[in-house]
């Protein structure tokens, strides 16, 4: 099937690229409201698009009535956050994240999420994830007719679960299994990692 995109409504097109698009990876923000509570969401127009400076990428459309989401504007007025990769088993609580509640009531609190707290930085990150890039905003720039927002942020520090590290000839290497990230698929749908393979590519 070929599907002309050019004049199909924005709904359809962005159904259709959730859907082939896939896996995705989900970033699981984590930013300081104005009045100090804390906002969790997650959100899948994520990638990392540069390692010097290390860089990743989100993408954050508006809110359903129109308005900013609170992570945007978490951070452009403070420019940190922490951006989680979850376990597949915490897909329900991920998944409770993204209901939308009044500015300052936390996600955090609504599903009783606990944190711990990381020197010499100003926001703590999620018990049991296996993955946390501690970042700042790199820069912003809006796209696209609604317009979407895009946010470099720009990773400080990363913890990694020690049980997925293995360290040899002087070189870290991540146990893929061991965080067996959650994924994004199309409408509800949701992956683990699979099955791994290897293979050598050419020089």
């Amino acid at each position: 099937m070929n599907i002309q995109l050019n004049n199909m409504p924005s709904t359809a097109i962005y159904h259709l690229m959730t859907q082939t698009i896939i896996p995705r990876p989900i970033a699981w923000v984590l930013s300081n409201n104005s009045d100090d509570s804390l906002n969790l969401a997650p959100f899948s127009y994520f990638n990392a698009v540069c390692s010097d400076p290390p860089l990743c990428m989100l993408s954050m459309g508006k809110k359903p009535n129109g308005t900013t989401k609170d992570t945007v504007a978490n951070l452009i007025e403070e420019a940190y956050c922490v951006v989680h990769i979850a376990h597949a088993q915490q897909c329900d609580v991920v998944t409770a994240t993204a209901a939308s509640l009044h500015y300052g009531e936390s996600e955090i609190k609504a599903n009783q999420i606990k944190l711990i707290d990381h020197a010499d930085w100003p926001l703590q990150r999620i018990e049991g994830c296996p993955i946390a890039y501690l970042c700042k905003v790199h820069s912003t720039q809006q796209i696209g007719n609604a317009p979407q927002q895009i946010i470099f942020v720009e990773a400080i520090e990363l913890y990694v679960d020690d049980n997925a590290v293995n360290q040899s000839n002087n070189r870290i290497e991540i146990d893929a299994l061991k965080i067996n990230p959650l994924a994004r698929l199309g409408a509800s749908q949701y992956a683990n990692l699979g099955e791994v393979f290897t293979k050598s590519r050419p020089a």
